[in-house]
């Protein structure tokens, strides 16, 4: 009988150590997996931080060139507002000298008819 009882004694000590190992195995896994969920977490609000100020300087960098955008618009505008005021005057000029201008292009009738 004390043959038995060892050879229980060694298929017990056995199976507690498969399932000491699995359960060693699966707490292990578990706290792997909570670990990267914690690290994830913790670099979420790092992470928006980052986004938050490379778009800030896409807004800013777009906001530049848009401000840079209505500079050139309102000379632009400027000139081509100076540029028909000669026109006329040189125009004015010829008239009174008897002499007859030459037709405008039709662009320039269409946006004297319809202001576009």
């Amino acid at each position: 009988m004390n043959n038995w009882v060892t050879l229980l004694g060694m298929v017990g000590t056995v199976l507690a150590g498969a399932f000491a190992a699995r359960a060693t195995r699966a707490a292990s896994k578990a706290t792997a997996d909570a670990t990267r969920a914690a690290a994830v977490a913790q670099a979420e609000p790092n992470q928006r931080a980052a986004d938050l100020a490379s778009f800030q300087a896409i807004r800013d960098d777009m906001q530049d060139e848009l401000d840079e955008t209505k500079t050139e618009l309102r000379s632009l505008r400027s000139l081509v507002r100076s540029f028909a005021g000669y026109v006329t005057d040189l125009t004015t000029q010829m008239r009174g000298h008897g002499i007859e201008p030459p037709a405008p292009p039709d662009r320039l009738t269409e946006y004297n008819r319809t202001g576009v």
